[in-house]
């Protein structure tokens, strides 16, 4: 008599795993993306950490609620030390400067990045100075100047610290003109900014300045709008690891 053949192995019920799976992953993605730290109060941001971590680490059965009860900031609160307020202050302070400076920006005449030293406003050189010249040309950026002052002395920047750094591009100096090379210019370009921004109430205490001539260009000096991207002074919202 033959033998019976073995009966083929069914579905083992569990299948749907995969694709439950796979729709939470897109789901937490989904959020991910869309949440801002920057908008999330500081205890809210605590909490998440607290959960993951103690996930992680075995140390509970499940994460913490992120309901904001009465001992909300008390323990595991490494997110709401004074770094993460510094974030979320130039990230406030980002959108508030590319907001107010629309228009500069729009006619090329600034531009404003983050960069690893924090928020960088810069300012075209061509708009704010004459050639050669270390003179800013107030009557036509004076109203500029005053936005830039409202905005580093605004409540979001308390306690910043600021860095103006000037930038010439590769082409020498009149040799018989005021400057005995590109340094002294752009130093002096950054001073001038200085003394506006000071004299608008801002402590000079809060203030570092540099030139860097044409050592940190920006775009390729072989054309001439290259290099007029090039000639520029940047004001510079330094973030805590750049103080």
């Amino acid at each position: 008599m033959a033998k019976k053949k073995k009966e083929r192995e069914g579905p083992s019920g569990q299948e749907w795993l995969t694709t439950y799976s796979d729709m939470v992953t897109l789901v937490l993605c989904f959020f991910a993306v869309m949440f801002n730290p920057d908008e999330s109060p500081p205890a809210a941001m605590s909490q998440i950490a607290a959960s993951f971590m103690a996930r992680g680490m075995g140390a509970s059965a499940g994460g913490n609620t992120l309901a904001l009860g009465r001992y909300a900031e008390l323990g595991n609160n490494i997110n709401s030390l004074p770094a993460m307020d510094r974030g979320k202050s130039l990230g406030t302070a980002l959108r508030k400067a590319t907001s107010i400076f629309a228009p500069e920006v729009k006619s090329k005449r600034m531009s404003i990045k983050s960069d690893e030293r924090g928020i960088v406003i810069s300012l075209a050189s061509d708009a704010f100075f004459a050639p050669a010249s270390a003179v800013i040309n107030i009557e036509s950026t004076r109203d500029i100047l005053l936005r830039l002052g409202q905005l580093l002395a605004s409540s979001e920047l308390a306690g910043s610290k600021f860095r103006i750094e000037g930038h010439t591009d590769s082409t020498p100096v009149d040799p018989n003109g005021p400057w005995e090379s590109n340094w002294q210019l752009s130093v002096m370009r950054s001073i001038n900014v200085l003394h506006y921004l000071t004299d608008l109430g801002i402590s000079e205490s809060r203030f570092q300045v540099a030139g860097f001539a044409d050592t940190m260009p920006v775009s390729s000096d072989n054309t001439p709008e290259g290099r007029a991207y090039n000639r520029r002074v940047d004001i510079i919202i330094l973030d805590e690891a750049h103080l």
